[in-house]
């Protein structure tokens, strides 16, 4: 019985990825395919990232302030005094290489992941999606492909405010209430914060973009059971989404030249 479940529940997951998998390739395929909907698409560039940006200022900048404290109480404690103006690259490449982009892809899952299986997933029991079919449009044109492309350019966007956010917290905290030398702090950062560690992060973020539209699209499309089923698809969004920004944050990380 136990390796009857294991196998249903191992060929489920299977099933399940093979899903979001052909969902992918027909977003990426419809995605140079015109007409285009232009319309959709600057309203999700508007949800996704003019009023996610208050989420974002606030995460990434206690982000930075939490990051400064624990690398000035490290400096301070493990190498001596008067070298805690030395932290400014560890908190610059700790902040543009993982932490803000993990963080704000967090964030864009709980906030934008929701909101994506929530609508479509609405419009899946109250039969606009079959609406559609009957008028002759693709949904995944029409609902899909907007919120992926819009998901795709506004996380980088995202995460670089919220890199610059970030590294100001950092600074403002070992600088100005800590009394650290603000130009050994600065010139060390500028020195040894390369071009490649930001643009690493920004690949991050662009992938995490990608992953947040495509399950929550996903999600809301298998929605069913009325404002229940919506509700369990909403939840599992945000789950998956967070769950495989994690997962493949390791792997980018692992093979992205250091």
């Amino acid at each position: 019985m136990s390796r009857d479940r294991n196998g249903s529940l191992l060929a489920g997951f299977f099933r399940q990825m093979g899903e979001v998998w052909i969902l992918f390739a027909e977003t990426f395929r419809n995605l140079f395919r015109k007409p285009w909907e232009r319309k959709n698409f600057l309203q999700q560039l508007e949800e996704i990232g003019a009023r996610t940006l208050p989420v974002v200022s606030l995460t990434a900048a206690f982000g930075g302030l939490v990051f400064g404290l624990q690398t000035y109480v490290g400096f301070h404690r493990y190498v001596g005094q008067g070298s805690e103006a030395y932290g400014g690259p560890i908190i610059s490449l700790g902040l543009t290489k993982e932490l803000i982009p993990i963080l704000v892809g967090l964030m864009v899952a709980g906030r934008v992941g929701s909101s994506m299986a929530a609508e479509i997933g609405t419009m899946r029991i109250t039969e606009q999606v079959d609406a559609l079919f009957t008028l002759g449009a693709d949904p995944n044109r029409y609902l899909v492909v907007p919120r992926t492309a819009a998901a795709f350019l506004m996380l980088p966007c995202l995460t670089l405010f919220g890199d610059i956010i970030g590294i100001i917290c950092g600074m403002f905290y070992n600088v100005t209430i800590m009394g650290v030398n603000g130009k050994v702090y600065l010139r060390n950062t500028l020195l040894y914060l390369q071009f490649w560690d930001v643009v690493s992060g920004l690949i991050k973020a662009a992938v995490f973009g990608i992953i947040i539209a495509v399950i929550g699209c996903w999600q809301g499309l298998k929605a069913e059971g009325g404002a229940e089923g919506v509700g369990r698809a909403t939840t599992r969004a945000v789950v998956i989404a967070s769950i495989c920004i994690l997962i493949v944050n390791f792997f980018i990380s692992k093979f992205l030249p250091g």
